[in-house]
Protein backbone atom coordinates (compact mmCIF):
# COMPACT_ATOMS: atom_id res chain seq x y z
CA UNK A 1 0.00 0.00 0.00
CA UNK A 2 1.32 3.40 -1.03
CA UNK A 3 0.47 7.08 -0.77
CA UNK A 4 -1.98 8.08 -3.49
CA UNK A 5 -3.67 4.70 -3.73
CA UNK A 6 -7.41 4.25 -3.31
CA UNK A 7 -8.53 1.20 -1.32
CA UNK A 8 -11.72 -0.35 -0.04
CA UNK A 9 -11.70 -0.18 3.76
CA UNK A 10 -13.88 -2.28 6.03
CA UNK A 11 -14.78 -0.89 9.44
CA UNK A 12 -17.43 -1.39 12.10
CA UNK A 13 -20.57 0.68 11.76
CA UNK A 14 -21.11 2.87 14.84
CA UNK A 15 -23.48 1.16 17.29
CA UNK A 16 -23.78 -1.97 15.16
CA UNK A 17 -22.10 -5.29 14.52
CA UNK A 18 -22.42 -4.59 10.79
CA UNK A 19 -19.39 -3.74 8.71
CA UNK A 20 -19.13 -0.70 6.44
CA UNK A 21 -17.15 -0.88 3.21
CA UNK A 22 -15.89 2.55 2.16
CA UNK A 23 -13.39 3.83 -0.40
CA UNK A 24 -10.44 5.74 1.08
CA UNK A 25 -7.35 7.51 -0.23
CA UNK A 26 -4.00 6.84 1.45
CA UNK A 27 -2.41 10.20 2.33
CA UNK A 28 0.27 8.95 4.72
CA UNK A 29 3.87 9.06 3.46
CA UNK A 30 5.35 5.78 2.23
CA UNK A 31 8.09 5.96 4.88
CA UNK A 32 5.32 5.09 7.36
CA UNK A 33 3.41 2.81 4.99
CA UNK A 34 6.49 0.62 4.59
CA UNK A 35 7.39 0.64 8.30
CA UNK A 36 6.37 -1.64 11.16
CA UNK A 37 3.60 0.80 12.10
CA UNK A 38 0.33 -1.06 11.58
CA UNK A 39 -1.87 1.97 10.93
CA UNK A 40 -2.39 4.22 7.93
CA UNK A 41 -3.76 7.76 7.59
CA UNK A 42 -6.45 8.04 4.93
CA UNK A 43 -8.91 10.56 3.53
CA UNK A 44 -12.58 9.83 2.98
CA UNK A 45 -13.83 9.39 -0.57
CA UNK A 46 -17.43 10.38 -1.22
CA UNK A 47 -19.86 10.16 -4.11
CA UNK A 48 -21.60 13.32 -2.89
CA UNK A 49 -21.17 15.66 -5.86
CA UNK A 50 -22.25 18.62 -3.71
CA UNK A 51 -18.80 18.43 -2.10
CA UNK A 52 -17.03 18.94 -5.44
CA UNK A 53 -16.62 22.70 -5.01
CA UNK A 54 -15.97 22.68 -1.25
CA UNK A 55 -12.51 23.66 -0.04
CA UNK A 56 -10.38 20.68 0.90
CA UNK A 57 -11.75 18.40 -1.82
CA UNK A 58 -10.44 17.01 -5.10
CA UNK A 59 -12.58 15.42 -7.78
CA UNK A 60 -11.37 11.96 -8.85
CA UNK A 61 -12.54 10.83 -12.31
CA UNK A 62 -14.24 7.46 -12.91
CA UNK A 63 -11.29 6.14 -14.93
CA UNK A 64 -9.20 6.25 -11.73
CA UNK A 65 -11.75 4.61 -9.42
CA UNK A 66 -13.78 2.46 -11.79
CA UNK A 67 -16.94 3.98 -10.30
CA UNK A 68 -19.80 5.09 -12.56
CA UNK A 69 -19.49 8.74 -11.51
CA UNK A 70 -16.71 11.04 -10.32
CA UNK A 71 -15.70 10.58 -6.70
CA UNK A 72 -14.67 13.31 -4.28
CA UNK A 73 -11.55 12.94 -2.12
CA UNK A 74 -12.47 14.86 1.03
CA UNK A 75 -9.14 15.93 2.54
CA UNK A 76 -10.91 17.56 5.48
CA UNK A 77 -11.98 14.08 6.65
CA UNK A 78 -8.74 12.38 7.64
CA UNK A 79 -8.65 9.36 9.90
CA UNK A 80 -6.36 6.54 10.98
CA UNK A 81 -7.14 2.90 10.22
CA UNK A 82 -5.47 -0.39 10.90
CA UNK A 83 -3.71 -1.57 7.75
CA UNK A 84 -5.66 -4.84 7.92
CA UNK A 85 -8.90 -2.89 7.37
CA UNK A 86 -7.75 -2.03 3.83
CA UNK A 87 -9.10 -4.97 1.89
CA UNK A 88 -8.84 -4.27 -1.84
CA UNK A 89 -6.87 -1.80 -3.96
CA UNK A 90 -9.12 0.19 -6.30
CA UNK A 91 -6.59 2.34 -8.12
CA UNK A 92 -4.03 5.11 -7.80
CA UNK A 93 -4.22 8.88 -8.18
CA UNK A 94 -2.34 10.18 -11.26
CA UNK A 95 0.48 12.69 -10.77
CA UNK A 96 -1.59 15.75 -11.75
CA UNK A 97 -4.18 14.95 -9.08
CA UNK A 98 -1.46 14.31 -6.48
CA UNK A 99 -0.44 17.95 -6.82
CA UNK A 100 -4.04 19.05 -6.22
CA UNK A 101 -4.33 16.70 -3.24
CA UNK A 102 -1.11 18.06 -1.74
CA UNK A 103 -2.44 21.62 -2.14
CA UNK A 104 -5.74 20.78 -0.46
CA UNK A 105 -3.95 18.98 2.39
CA UNK A 106 -1.83 22.10 2.91
CA UNK A 107 -5.01 24.17 3.06
CA UNK A 108 -6.78 21.82 5.48
CA UNK A 109 -3.77 21.45 7.78
CA UNK A 110 -2.57 25.09 7.52
CA UNK A 111 0.88 23.99 6.31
Amino acid sequence: MHRGEIWWATMAAPGSAAQLRLPVLIVQDDVFNESLIQTVVVAAISMNEHLAEAPGTVQVPPEVTGFAQPAIANLSQLFTLSKVSLTERIGAIPEDLRTAINSELQLVLSL
